[in-house]
């Protein structure tokens, strides 16, 4: 039995196909600009061009999914509850994850079987939206401003309150 996990988020669609014994057998993601259905049927069709027919057990998580999930009739997990599964059933050791979404931080705590979730969701700065802007800001994507870091010759101080506010001290920065 295979298992299809389907994460609707905010900005993209992604899919994770495991196999037998929880390997990863296929996994994709993309931007769906609004589109989610059209932008999963995409996904799903490559998945089945490369795995041929497989019988699947889909589950559907992400702040976009709970509607979809009901459209498909298809079960939806509460986004930090499929992350802290995910992450305990393949290392039981972890203390402490950060999810960066499309509009939202999460940082999820793990302390003696108890999971505390600690979330972002009043401004989208330091989110991947953010991250986006200022990539194309910088007229190039989120693995070019990877590089960019890399590279650093100073640090310069920016608002760490609000993604409009870091905006403005970017901009003269930049210029």
């Amino acid at each position: 039995m295979y298992t299809l996990g389907i994460d609707i988020g905010s900005t993209t669609v992604k899919i994770a196909i495991l196999g037998p014994e929880n390997t990863l057998v296929f996994s994709d993601y993309r931007r769906h600009f609004a589109n989610i259905r059209e932008t999963l049927h995409e996904l799903v069709g490559t998945a089945r061009e490369k795995l041929s027919d497989i019988t699947v057990h889909p589950m559907i998580t992400g702040s976009g999914g709970l509607t979809l999930a009901k459209h498909l009739g298809i079960p939806f997990v509460q986004e930090v509850i499929a992350v802290s599964s995910a992450l305990t059933a393949f290392d039981d050791k972890v203390d402490v994850a950060i999810e960066l979404g499309g509009e939202d931080a999460k940082i999820i705590y793990f302390e003696d079987g108890n999971v505390e979730q600690r979330m972002n969701g009043i401004c989208a700065g330091g989110t991947g939206s953010f991250i986006d802007q200022m990539a194309a800001l910088l007229q190039t994507d989120a693995t070019g401003l990877n590089e960019y870091a890399k590279n650093y010759r100073s640090m310069y101080t920016i608002a760490a309150r609000c993604g409009v506010f870091a905006k403005s001290d970017i901009q003269p920065l930049i210029n």
